[in-house]
């Protein structure tokens, strides 16, 4: 794993820690725990209790609901963050794509962040926010259906709407 330094330069180009203080953030650096995975790892389940998030430092991890994929994320990305705030179980599976190395924040070390810190929890409505936007778009696309050639758009719009 990185070193102090490493770890706090790494941190500040997180999105959801951008713009916060030096300081900060070279305390919440310092009390985040290094994890390894394995290539072919699951990281955690869907349906698991969650009190943590993670911030991947390398490597790629698949986000899934069964065999469907809902995103590939890379180095710089967070993820579990849903469970830690609202303390539902996981909503989905994470699983690494290859060998990943993380920094782990747990529920209540991030709980006093935002005491201290709340522009991190904007930053991480900001995340929640894109993701569902991002998944709303690729639910249109897989529900609509393919216009036909011969139907003009108007007509192929009314079927996709359900009217006649």
């Amino acid at each position: 794993m990185p070193s102090s330094i490493d770890r706090l330069l790494f941190v500040r180009k997180v999105p959801i820690f951008q713009e916060l203080r030096y300081d900060f953030l070279m305390r919440l650096a310092s009390i985040m725990e290094d994890l390894s995975f394995p290539a072919k790892h699951t990281i955690f389940t869907q349906g698991e209790v969650g009190r943590s998030l993670y911030i991947l430092v390398s490597g790629t991890v698949r986000v899934h609901i069964g065999d469907r994929d809902l995103a590939v994320l890379k180095a710089g990305t967070c993820f579990g963050e849903m469970a830690v705030f609202d303390t539902e179980p996981r909503s989905a599976s994470v699983t690494t794509l290859e060998s990943c190395d993380c920094l782990m924040l747990t529920q209540q070390q991030l709980y006093e962040a935002i005491e201290e810190t709340p522009g991190i929890a904007v930053n991480i409505i900001r995340l929640l926010s894109r993701r569902t936007r991002e998944l709303n778009q690729k639910i249109n696309v897989l529900q609509s259906p393919e216009p036909s050639p011969s139907l003009p758009a108007a007509s192929a719009a009314l079927l996709r709407d359900g009217r006649r």
